[in-house]
């Protein structure tokens, strides 16, 4: 049987520290190590600081639905919400060999995200982006 747990955050940045609580609890709950659990609420702060800093053209409020569901020894995160579309699977790996003061800005928590997770999906559908987050347990 599936274990699902369901968050919607409003579009503020203090939320996540929420959402980071919910999850640990989660995790511990359904025997998940703690150090995954880490590395999924650092997956998902990436994700959420990204979609609640910069998804957004206005200043209204918006929610972020998070669902997790943990299933036949396989995490999933589900991260939808109503910003501009992006698809965070479409941005090139970042340059990490060369010097810092060379590189561009941007690209670090996506490249950490994909390495954090064992497969990302993105689909842009009604308005939404969703993006999933699969962990091979």
């Amino acid at each position: 049987m599936a274990a699902e747990l369901a968050v919607t955050l409003a579009n503020d940045l203090t939320e996540i520290s929420r959402l980071a609580a919910l999850v640990e609890s989660f995790c511990r709950d359904h025997g998940i190590d703690s150090r995954f659990a880490l590395q999924l609420n650092l997956a998902l702060d990436e994700v959420l600081t990204n979609v609640i800093s910069y998804g957004y053209v206005d200043t209204l409020a918006h929610t972020v639905d998070v669902v997790l569901v943990l299933e036949k020894g396989v995490l999933k995160a589900t991260i939808e919400d109503d910003a501009r579309p992006f698809d965070p699977l479409s941005v090139p790996s970042p340059d990490i060999e060369s010097p810092l003061e060379t590189r561009p800005i941007g690209g670090l928590g996506v490249h950490l995200v994909r390495q954090l997770m064992d497969r990302t999906e993105y689909v842009r559908i009604n308005g939404h982006n969703r993006l999933v987050l699969l962990k091979f347990l």
